[in-house]
């Protein structure tokens, strides 16, 4: 497959869009206006949420985070699963009861929700307040959209505008980010997805795979260390199926090296590893690359190999397990997270049961755990699926009794040691140390462990955005708590 990317030129004249926009803006409602974004879903969403709020940036927009006060709400959403797009509409009702109240309110809806014809056609039907909808593909295009939605946004001229087409994907680069997190950043490494799992609805929406180029990456990387980011994520759907396009010249073990090894003090983690694409020089690159975390997301789906077979995954239990003992063997101290999906259409009782048996010779360290939510378009979602959702829940509940009895293993003992934790802002009242009074003249924090053990302690708030030491006081519900022995 020849990749499209998209030229520089191009990206000039939404540059250009943008300007063009700040000015209809300003003469539209007379003050720099208000955008509410919300993202939904993945790591890649948040970071196009970023993405979509460095160009409204550029178009003289102020943000809020109430809808009661926004001038442009706009919501990139989620597909993976069904009660996601159910909260997107509720939401979308929300936002229409405002714009009701407040002429001259914009909705737009994006991102792989809008990808579905099913969801587009709904909105077409059922929601006439929302002006702009767009998919994955047309993100970079977001100024020139917004452009045709102000020129058809007034009386007796609306229209609305769509940008939903079926695509393969391009890749843009010099998309202008306005980032949230300061500490932490994803950096998305490539795009969309081939492996055709038939419960996910990704390589529908997101198109196939495709990897961006080794030297843009590394230069996004470089920025974000000198804008003083403690944490690289390298993002992508498959990101061990980096480079496999043919013209970036490396492969992901080769690009996580070279990442990790750029001057700084940082920590480098990765999602999503596809286990069939998972390799030995991967883990040998963990082994010998100090700023790589030694917390591997590895999602197995299943434990059982009928059941993996029926998913598509390309791999079976043995060599799943293969991987993670050579693993444990390689990288001293490695834990594992992983993703489970609980009553496959035809998933038996004894088939469930070997995936407990793998949860517990793994031994995870924590585990993103769903229900099987069908997803128009996959081919899971025209299998035949007996097992009653009372029964699927009980699993789902004996799932998680199963990984809490795991996880607790990993912080027996830890209190009264001293762990390396990146402090990410002020911590929450309710948390671990909730009723403990503070220092004078120190603050409630939080952060996470290399491991990404959330600790809750006391400290400087001078340590926010940095690495410190922190002594354990206590270890409990997947969580630690202690005080800043330095900084």
């Amino acid at each position: 497959m020849s990749i499209k990317r998209i030229e520089a030129v191009e990206m000039e004249v939404q540059r250009a869009f943008c300007a063009e926009n700040k000015r209809l803006l300003l003469e539209r409602y007379g003050r720099p206006p208000k955008a509410l974004v919300r993202a939904f879903g993945c790591a890649q969403n948040m970071d196009d949420g970023d993405k979509i709020r460095g160009m409204l940036a550029q178009m003289g927009c102020q943000f809020t985070d109430s809808v009661e006060e926004a001038d442009i709400a706009l919501y990139n959403t989620c597909a993976i699963r069904e009660n996601a797009e159910q909260k997107v509409f509720g939401i979308l009702g929300q936002a229409t009861h405002q714009k009701e109240a407040r002429r001259g309110m914009l909705i737009a809806l994006c991102g792989c929700m809008a990808q579905q014809k099913e969801v587009s056609d709904r909105l077409k039907k059922s929601f006439p307040s929302v002006d702009l909808v767009f998919g994955p593909h047309a993100l970079y295009k977001l100024p020139q959209l917004l452009h045709e939605t102000l020129l058809h946004a007034a009386p007796g001229a609306r229209r609305r505008v769509y940008d939903t087409e079926d695509s393969d994907g391009v890749i843009a680069e010099g998309i202008p980010t306005l980032r949230t997190d300061k500490v932490r950043a994803g950096l998305p490494i490539m795009y969309g997805c081939n492996n055709f799992c038939t419960y996910c609805v990704v390589p529908l929406v997101r198109g196939r795979e495709r990897s961006r180029m080794p030297e843009d990456i590394l230069a996004e990387a470089r920025g974000l260390i000198a804008a003083g980011v403690k944490e690289i994520t390298l993002l992508g759907q498959n990101v061990n199926s980096y480079g496999r396009d043919g013209e970036t010249g490396m492969d992901f073990p080769e690009l996580l090296e070279a990442v990790a090894s750029l001057p700084g003090d940082f920590w480098v983690r990765f999602m999503t590893s596809h286990p069939r694409d998972c390799t030995r020089k991967l883990i040998d690159v963990i082994a010998r690359s100090p700023k790589v975390c030694r917390c591997f997301h590895l999602p197995v789906q299943s434990g059982n190999d009928r059941v993996l077979r029926a998913m598509n995954r390309h791999y079976t239990r043995a060599q799943y397990l293969d991987m993670i003992r050579y693993a444990k063997e390689t990288v001293p101290g490695i834990r594992f997270t992983s993703d489970i999906i609980v009553g496959f259409p035809g998933e038996t009782r004894e088939e469930f049961a070997d995936t407990l048996s793998l949860v517990r010779e793994v031994g995870y360290q924590s585990l993103f755990t769903f229900i099987f939510s069908p997803r128009p378009g996959t081919k899971a979602a025209g299998m035949d699926d007996p097992v009653p959702a009372k029964e699927k829940s009980r699993w789902f509940n004996e799932l998680l009794a199963v990984q809490k009895e795991c996880g607790m293993r990993f912080f027996d003992g830890m209190e009264g040691k001293t762990v390396k934790v990146l402090c990410e802002g002020y911590g929450k009242e309710k948390g671990i140390l909730s009723g403990e009074k503070i220092p004078d003249g120190q603050a409630l924090l939080m952060g996470r462990t290399e491991e990404g053990m959330v600790a809750d302690f006391f400290g400087d708030a001078a340590c926010i955005g940095q690495f410190v030491q922190v002594k354990v006081t206590k270890a409990q519900n997947f969580a630690l708590a202690g005080a800043a022995v330095c900084g």
